[in-house]
């Protein structure tokens, strides 16, 4: 039997596939679980069921569900965090960037009063909570992704032109960021 997960409205089967055998259980467990949702009429969205491989041992086996081949997808998000087939934080580090980036656009171009107090307590609440969204699961190991994400940090502490000139870690202790 494949492992069963179950959030809400939203479940995921999964197993490992190393071999044929391992892909037609996974593919009988799929059957099971559509004969299931039949037999209770709870239907699944079927354009949402999405098949990721991971590993380099898996076979990437095609597996269907109610006769319709399931889409491959190299990446996926899921409550919120993008997951990718090679598991590296990447996208969702972009994704957050994206977010986090856009949210700060918008308060420094609406914010056109510079307090310092006022705008730390905006981008604490509204930009940061972007960057920190499920951190302890994606958390990002690579340079790459972590001085992307710091960017947005860096941004936000220019908006002051009095304190431009300073060095970027004086200006983070004077936030208290």
């Amino acid at each position: 039997m494949s492992n069963v997960l179950k959030f809400a409205n939203d479940t995921k089967v999964f197993r490992p596939v190393s071999d044929l055998s391992d892909g037609q259980i996974l593919q009988n467990d799929l059957d099971k679980v559509c004969s299931w949702d039949n037999q209770w009429q709870m239907e699944f969205n079927m354009s949402k069921c999405k098949v990721m491989h991971s590993g380099k041992r898996n076979i990437r086996c095609t597996y269907t569900t109610d006769n319709q081949p399931v889409e491959v997808v190299d990446h996926e998000k899921d409550l919120g965090v993008v997951v990718s087939s090679d598991l590296k934080t990447a996208a969702n580090c972009k994704e957050a960037y994206t977010k986090a980036n856009r949210m700060l656009r918008l308060i420094s171009q609406t914010i056109k009063y510079r307090n310092t107090t006022i705008l730390t307590n905006l981008y604490k609440s509204l930009v940061r909570p972007h960057l920190d969204y499920c951190s302890s699961a994606w958390s990002p190991h690579y340079n790459k992704d972590k001085s992307l994400l710091e960017r947005v940090q860096h941004r936000f502490t220019r908006l002051f032109p009095n304190l431009r000139k300073l060095p970027y870690e004086e200006r983070l202790n004077h936030f208290r960021l």
